[in-house]
Formats: C-alpha cells, structure tokens, sequence
C-alpha cells in the first residue's frame, strides 16, 4: 500500500524486536487469563483467529470486548469449554451464547468503561488491538476504534497490537507510543466493514414518524441498525443539528458534508 498518512517506512527494522507473527504472539497468552479485544470494525482478525487455533492450550480464558464486528470465532458453542465471552454489548455475534448462559453479560455505560478499567476492580492480563504503523516519532493510532480501547492498553499487562496499514490514521485522542505496545504483528488485512442495511416499508414509514419529531437544532444520538440509517437519510430538510454518539456511520459523515450537522 501507498503512505498517505506519514507512515514511518522503516518502522519494522527499527522495532525489529517486538515483531512477531500472529501464532507466536499468542503464544504467551496463559490458561485462566483475562483479555480484552479491540473493538467495532478494528477487531485484530488475524490474532483472533490465532487465539482461537490454540484454545485448547487456553482453558478457562475470559475474553472481554464491547461491540466486535467480525465472527468472534471463540463465542461458538463449542469454545465454550475453553473461552468464557464477557461482553459490554450484546452483539450479534454473541447473543446466543449470552443467552444460552455459556458466556456473560456484563451491564455498564459506555463512559463508565474505562473508570471501571482503571479501578482495577476487571484488570486485564492481555489486550489484544490494532493500530496503524507508526510515525517518524513512533506514535500509532487507533483508527476507527478508540472508545475504550485506549484504557484496554494502559491497563493491560500484556498489549499485543496487529498493526496495519490498512487501518486510517484519525486524529485526537486516539494515540499510543510503539513503546506502549510490547509485541507488534505487521499484517495487511483489510478492516471489517459493516455494510448499509436495506430499509424496508415499515423501517421507512417508522423512519419518517422519528424524523418528523426532530427539530431544528436537536442534538442526536444514532446507533447502528435499520432505523437510525434510515431516518439519517430524512434529515436533508433540517438545519444545524448536532451530534453526541459513540459511533459515526456514513450517514453521519454524509449529514456534516451536505451542512444539515454543524454543531451550532
């Protein structure tokens, strides 16, 4: 792939050291763990699938993440005797074991992850993530997923980050130190994407009863769904809304773009 973002070309020789293949960095992962996997579209796949080909040397593991958009191979039925899933949200992709009793629930605001991270009162052995390559100055970013992932790295013992170009470089609060990182897994896999849902007549109809109570000026929360990206496309007609969400979707960034989203 092309640098487009400032990429250090040279950062696998210089970091030479911490570099591992995706099976040797799951390596030292031990039974009875507790680790955390990065979040959203930014899942680390390869290290997943890694974990997941040596979990019978991994029994009683507890894997904690908030929303994974990828298959979470280790929430199948038969994991279940290696890998205990805790999760923030009850995704897709682990709704049946939760609701099986094969894996946990654990109920929390979004803002109160990392307060509950840092407390110490849910420590982490391992976080396993994904970042960007670094920078001339070793900074790598956390792309599309930040949320708590950044606490995830500050208090985890071990931090293994899949590190890939793939991944976009965005701005803020979103950078960690190479040296924050202690095993660095160069891969050039192309991030999960989430496509657009269809909408059907009845999201439609139940989308243009929502968009007729927004106002002029309303502050926003849309998640991810059929509704919420179906009423986004009925605000072309509303003026300076704003937005409070943990997730920005197309349908956001399309809003901010046509001047419907400024903030005011």
């Amino acid at each position: 792939m092309n640098n487009p973002f400032g990429y250090d070309p040279n950062w696998t020789e210089k970091y030479k050291s911490a570099i591992k293949t995706a099976d040797e960095a799951v390596k030292l992962l031990r039974p009875g763990q507790r680790v955390f996997i990065g979040t959203g579209a930014a899942e680390p796949l390869d290290l997943v699938e890694a974990m997941v080909r040596r979990a019978p040397e991994l029994p009683d593991t507890e894997i904690v993440h908030l929303l994974t958009f990828g298959q979470a191979p280790y929430a199948h039925k038969e994991m279940t005797q290696y890998f205990r899933v805790n999760s923030f949200f009850i995704a897709e992709n682990v709704r049946g074991i939760i609701q099986e009793g094969l894996g946990d629930y654990t109920p929390i605001h979004l803002s109160d992850i990392p307060r509950l991270l840092d407390s110490g009162k849910l420590p982490l052995d391992v976080a396993i993530v994904q970042v960007t390559p670094p920078d001339e100055r070793g900074m790598c970013s956390l792309g599309v997923s930040v949320d708590i992932v950044k606490t995830a790295i500050s208090n985890a013992s071990l931090v293994i980050a899949q590190v890939n170009p793939y991944m976009p470089r965005t701005l803020g609060d979103s950078f960690v130190h190479i040296y924050d990182l202690d095993v660095l897994v160069p891969t050039n896999t192309p991030l999960i994407e989430v496509p657009t849902p269809e909408i059907d007549d009845v999201t439609h109809q139940i989308a243009e009863n929502v968009a007729a109570l927004i106002e002029d000026g309303a502050t926003l929360e849309l998640g991810i769904g059929r509704i919420p990206q179906a009423v986004m496309a009925l605000l072309y007609d509303k003026k300076d809304l704003g937005i409070h969400t943990e997730l920005i979707t197309d349908g956001i960034v399309d809003l901010v773009k046509s001047g419907v989203v400024t903030g005011d």
